[in-house]
């Protein structure tokens, strides 16, 4: 495993179970404590954990966690889900995409190809298509949120002057009964405005999303026509969203 899987899969455990030790997480890497205790460090440096005597602790444990931490949380899914994703999108098509780190990754997907316009409320998202030839950049406005994401009324009014072939929204949380949610309302609504102008709605979300609600409810499933997610997510959630009637793609194992 190279160090930055394993970075990636500390944060990971820390976000699943609050807590890491270090004797534990030395086992199951096969590494030696003197290694895992660097990486903590590594980690804590950046913000992205709490170091404690023997392991560490999460930083916002039940909270929306800061874009750094998601970032480098299950990449491996997220950059399947991206590539996934964007395998979805015809040439020559207009694409809708709000922002959050399997975003990021979808939009690293398409940097290569050709003829696709791009409709955007992400900085993060646009700063990484910016430039390539193939790709026609539109910037959606707004009050902008710490997750780089543009949201608010501005949005909303400038989305509804276009149409989308097909959109990808990330969310926070997704279940059958209560459809798709995320922390922030007014992200509710900007992220439902890009649903509703596109002909095709794509959720892109890692596992660690379905089964799980959120503050805002973005909408339900009925307005969703595909769901690209990675094998980790529970398989009765997955059943019951397909007898929704959403189209389900499942990328992994991993």
């Amino acid at each position: 495993m190279r160090k930055s899987e394993r970075l990636s899969e500390i944060l990971d455990r820390v976000g699943r179970h609050g807590t890491v030790d270090v004797a534990a997480l030395a086992v199951a890497f096969g590494v030696s404590g003197a290694t895992i205790r660097r990486d903590l460090q590594a980690l804590s440096r950046n913000q992205l954990l709490v170091r404690t005597h023997g392991g560490a602790l999460a930083n916002e444990a039940g909270d929306e966690k800061p874009t750094r931490v998601k970032a480098a949380m299950r990449q491996p899914e997220k950059r399947s889900i991206g590539r996934a994703g964007a395998a979805l999108v015809p040439d020559g098509a207009v694409v809708g995409m709000t922002g959050g780190t399997t975003a990021l990754e979808l939009s690293r997907a398409l940097a290569q190809r050709r003829g696709i316009t791009v409709v955007t409320n992400a900085i993060n998202i646009a700063a990484e298509l910016v430039g390539h030839a193939g790709i026609r950049l539109v910037m959606v406005g707004g009050i902008a949120r710490s997750t780089y994401e543009l949201v608010g009324p501005a949005a909303e009014a400038m989305l509804a002057n276009y149409h989308l072939d097909i959109a990808f929204i990330g969310v926070d949380g997704l279940t059958p009964e209560e459809g798709c949610t995320t922390y922030d309302e007014m992200e509710a609504q900007t992220d439902l405005a890009f649903l509703r102008r596109s002909a095709r709605s794509v959720v892109i979300a890692d596992s660690s999303k379905i089964g799980r609600v959120t503050f805002a409810r973005i909408s339900l499933l009925s307005g969703v026509s595909d769901i690209v997610t990675d094998s980790g997510a529970d398989p009765a959630q997955l059943e019951a969203i397909r007898h929704a009637g959403v189209r389900v793609t499942t990328v992994g194992p991993f």
